[in-house]
């Protein structure tokens, strides 16, 4: 072939992306392509803080293709007719790109198949999202995995393909218009929290450096620690492609003794095979309980306030709100709050995570979701997750609590976790508002 567009999606990088390797080794000259897609912009992928993690990893990805002596074309519209647009104007053979599992993005894959045959462009879809295809992996007598366990089992004991470096043979670059990238405030009056994560592979493949040489040694004993934050905080960069993660899985397979990181990797690629199998796991329950989730306008204000009276749930909403991110354990006590102690519906946490998260993936999301709300995946639907036996385990003095909810700053040791035990004029000095629900005994 001569011209091949690579149209970049949830797949910002140049390492080890399968779609833009075959590109450079069959296509005189590659145009690397990107579109702002209006749908997305206007939706909740369109939040400020994705947006602005989003526009980093782009200005970032066109840093590197112009080190390679080419550029990022960049469009903004509607993705299957600014492709169409742009193979016409550089008679492009065909176009390649990463596929993904999403409702939407398989929607969009099968639109632009219907356009490339019409045109007589060859459209070639390439893994790259997940380690392990969706699908490649099913049960006897079954389109996917429904539990966890027999997936991981499966899973680690299937041969993945080696890592490929990022790809350097990309051609000439064109004389096409390339557009620009967008300021965010082009896109959104709204402006991201302070202090997120920027976007970009440059950095996020430093940090992935960084955490495998020093922080991945915390990991084992503490990820669920809330005080020592010793997750790896590399979701954003896998959510935005600027890691491949079947290389992180293979660069932390070589460092040795992280069988419980994998395992994460492995639960992404869960939620990924089932949402492939069900497109409507994020609005629909995935196990159906025949659970009427209540109407309370006030618990779940104060829930997405951090205003419970639960001082560990109200941290890890506080944290989310201020950070745009929330580690793994937190993520399951407060969603848990929401789903059995209030009876609050999961679409509602899920709506709300997806608002804030830099990293709000949405078949992890609403996997998860799901999963703690006992309509998904977990063999134990019934499992109640009592934030106070939570907060004992994971943040014993309190350090985790104090870091997010300073009202309780003063108050000594165990304490912190049960305000309500606190004489009632301490309790009213401290402005901290009482439990939403009755304490569990």
């Amino acid at each position: 072939m001569k011209t091949v567009i690579v149209l970049f999606t949830r797949d910002l990088r140049l390492h080890d992306h399968p779609a833009l390797s075959a590109a450079a080794s069959t296509a005189d000259r590659v145009v690397p392509f990107f579109v702002l897609d209006d749908a997305l912009i206007s939706g909740r992928s369109g939040t400020p803080n994705r947006l602005a993690f989003l526009l980093d990893s782009l200005r970032d990805l066109d840093r590197s293709l112009r080190r390679r002596g080419t550029r990022l074309v960049v469009r903004r519209g509607e993705v299957v007719s600014e492709a169409i647009g742009l193979a016409r104007e550089c008679a492009a053979d065909g176009i390649y790109l990463s596929e993904d599992v999403s409702g939407y993005a398989r929607t969009r894959q099968r639109r632009l198949e219907r356009a490339c045959k019409g045109e007589g462009i060859a459209l070639r879809a390439f893994e790259g999202v997940t380690v392990i295809p969706p699908g490649e992996l099913t049960p006897a007598g079954g389109d996917h995995y429904r539990v966890f366990t027999p997936y991981w089992n499966a899973w680690r004991a299937t041969a993945r393909r080696r890592p490929r470096g990022a790809a350097r043979n990309l051609g000439a670059p064109t004389r096409l218009r390339h557009g620009r990238i967008p300021k965010l405030s082009d896109l959104t009056s709204e402006s991201p929290l302070d202090g997120l994560p920027r976007g970009g592979e440059t950095r996020a493949r430093e940090h992935l450096g960084r955490w495998l040489r020093t922080g991945s040694r915390r990991y084992v004993d503490q990820a669920d620690d809330l005080p020592a934050d010793a997750t790896s905080h590399l979701s954003p960069y896998l959510h935005f492609g600027c890691l491949s993660p079947n290389e992180v899985l293979a660069r932390a397979d070589a460092r040795g003794g992280l069988e419980d990181f994998a395992r994460q990797l492995c639960w992404r690629d869960f939620h990924h095979q089932v949402l492939a199998a069900r497109p409507d796991l994020p609005y629909r329950d995935y196990r159906p309980r025949r659970r009427r989730w209540k109407s309370d306008e006030l618990a779940l204000q104060r829930w997405r306030q951090g205003e419970t009276g639960y001082p560990i749930v109200d941290a890890g909403m506080r944290q989310l709100a201020r950070c745009g991110f929330l580690p793994n354990r937190a993520r399951l006590i407060v969603a848990s709050f929401l789903t059995k102690t209030l009876g609050l519906d999961w679409r509602e946490g899920a709506d709300h995570f997806e608002e804030l998260l830099v990293d709000a993936d949405l078949a992890n999301n609403r996997g998860n979701w799901q999963w703690v709300a006992g309509t998904g995946n977990d063999t134990r639907p019934n499992r109640v997750l009592n934030p106070i036996r939570q907060a004992r385990r994971f943040d014993p003095e309190g350090v985790y609590v104090r870091r997010f909810v300073p009202e309780l700053a003063e108050i000594d040791g165990r304490a912190i976790h049960e305000p309500w035990k606190l004489d009632p004029e301490r309790r009213s000095q401290l402005g901290y508002p009482e439990p939403l629900v009755p304490p569990p005994s």
